[in-house]
């Protein structure tokens, strides 16, 4: 039993320093890549193995924990665009991030553990993919729900819908999707060899 315990706290805490350290190359990624109007977030796969491996609330510890560095990043000025949220509404900007991040962590391991005991490959895929589904979906309704004035601003003279879809989060969520999909195999080997 403590081994098991001892064993769970350890790849928590490295998948932890994982999401913290991935964070921030994506925050870094952002202010060299102008081209990107927000941060691709790099440390769902972290959180997808260790909601697969531990289960939901795992999961939606991992999310908090990549909400929580978000959050942190807006607050310093290290990510732009969310420093422009915090600036606006600071008590919103904090509640989509870990809103977020803590329900994706949630899905990704709800979704594993309801398919996995038939399929662990479907599992990890469907969990890969809800990851950033749930992710995006979020960041989409906070955003039209607490900053409407912020995105019409980004917006400029386009079409708002048109604008998120295919500006705010289209490039960032196909390459959060596709990493998740690619990566996909490899999250059900350390599945399989954890559980060896």
């Amino acid at each position: 039993m403590q081994k098991t315990d001892t064993r769970k706290l350890t790849t928590l805490a490295i998948f932890t320093a994982l999401i913290i350290v991935l964070q921030l190359v994506s925050a870094l990624l952002t202010r060299f890549v102008p081209a990107l109007p927000v941060s691709i977030t790099l440390t769902l796969v972290p959180i997808v193995v260790g909601a697969a491996l531990y289960g939901v609330g795992a999961g939606a510890y991992l999310g908090g924990v990549m909400g929580a560095v978000v959050w942190l990043f807006c607050v310093t000025g290290l990510d732009l665009g969310g420093a422009m949220l915090w600036n606006a509404r600071p008590f919103f900007c904090a509640l989509v991030c870990f809103v977020k991040g803590i329900a994706a962590g949630a899905a990704a391991g709800a979704v594993y553990r309801a398919i996995a005991p038939k399929n662990a490959t479907a599992g990890a895929i469907c969990a890969g993919i809800t990851a950033p589904v749930v992710n995006t979906g979020l960041f989409v309704v906070g955003m039209f729900l607490f900053f409407q004035e912020t995105l019409r601003a980004w917006a400029g003279e386009t079409d708002l819908i048109s604008y998120v879809i295919l500006g705010l989060v289209g490039i960032n969520f196909l390459v959060e999707l596709v990493v998740n999909l690619i990566l996909a195999p490899v999250i059900v080997r350390i599945i399989n060899a954890r559980q060896v």
